[in-house]
């Protein structure tokens, strides 16, 4: 099992954490990407968005165990196939919520091209993006240092 374990600057990170929380509470008991459920019976669309929100919830909640008391300690994260799938999945959850919030006056060009001037946006919009390119960062981490098959499970 293939494991990579990042130090982080917990006078950077723990702020950001305070933002992720409030997003990760925020997104309880919605989609941060809402589906469209025409085709489906009211049944049947029920039981699919219960089941995605679930799925987010939990994602969520892996990903913010991984900045438990271990983490304040020693600044460590770790990813492995535990987690590797869950971690991406809220962080991408995360990124859509802020990008729809905090970040809403900004492309998705400039977001993704680095294209943000910091001092037109503000002290949530700078924290936002903050947030918003850490979680990038740790997405990127995963993908690169862990094997492809732990991400097609």
């Amino acid at each position: 099992m293939k494991r990579v374990e990042v130090k982080l600057a917990l006078p950077v990170v723990a702020p950001l954490l305070d933002l992720i929380k409030r997003t990760i509470d925020d997104l309880h008991g919605q989609l941060a990407a809402p589906q469209s459920l025409r085709d489906l019976d009211e049944e049947l669309g029920a039981a699919w968005k219960g089941e995605l929100l679930n799925d987010q919830n939990g994602d969520c909640q892996r990903f913010l165990a991984l900045f438990d008391r271990e983490f304040f300690a020693s600044g460590m994260v770790a990813f492995d196939d535990n987690n590797a799938e869950s971690v991406l999945r809220a962080c991408a959850a995360i990124r859509l919520r802020l990008r729809d919030r905090e970040l809403r006056g900004l492309s998705d060009e400039a977001l993704e091209g680095a294209g943000v001037d910091l001092d037109k946006l503000g002290e949530a919009g700078q924290k936002g993006y903050m947030g918003y390119v850490f979680l990038a960062t740790l997405q990127e981490l995963i993908i690169q240092h862990l094997d492809a098959a732990i991400l097609e499970g």
